[in-house]
């Protein structure tokens, strides 16, 4: 289930953002980023909107969605998501990607922009593109894996008119 992030879901939140920063596999995150600053950057106030996903009183997963940039640009949405490591694969990914593109839409937003994919997040990038993303362009060596080097940024696009 999907629903509104309240507060306190943070206890929630956290560990999952933790995980997914310090593994440095999946986000271009700073590894040593505060859970302070990570409340600061991810429980965003509206007009952006914060989701959950739930499997009873335990967050599998959290997203954020936002106007990609200000004036000229905020007809764009984008967003980040991330699934906690007991959650891969199990659907959760998808129904907050969904979950994202129907408010997208439902917020009149003309398409939906993702600017850093990591390049070797396959799962991610699977995902996206079988709701319909297309890859714009890659930074190459954009990222600094721990096992890999530098690979990839990928910026994904979906249209939404």
């Amino acid at each position: 289930m999907i629903r509104e992030a309240r507060d306190e879901d943070w206890p929630g939140i956290w560990p999952i953002i933790s995980d997914v920063v310090t593994e440095q596999r999946r986000f271009p995150y700073d590894p040593a980023m505060s859970e302070p600053d990570a409340r600061r950057s991810w429980l965003l106030a509206p007009p952006a909107r914060v989701v959950v996903a739930v499997d009873g009183d335990r967050v599998t997963g959290t997203a954020n969605m936002y106007a990609n940039r200000p004036g000229p640009g905020s007809h764009v949405a984008s967003g980040s998501l991330m699934v906690a490591k007991a959650a891969r694969g199990t659907g959760v990914g998808r129904a907050l990607t969904t979950d994202l593109i129907t408010w997208a839409r439902r917020s009149g937003f003309a398409a939906i922009q993702f600017n850093a994919v990591v390049d070797v997040n396959t799962a991610a990038i699977r995902l996206y593109e079988s709701l319909g993303f297309v890859t714009l362009g890659t930074a190459p060596g954009a990222f600094r894996h721990p096992d890999l080097g530098d690979v990839g940024l990928r910026i994904m696009w979906l249209d939404l008119r």
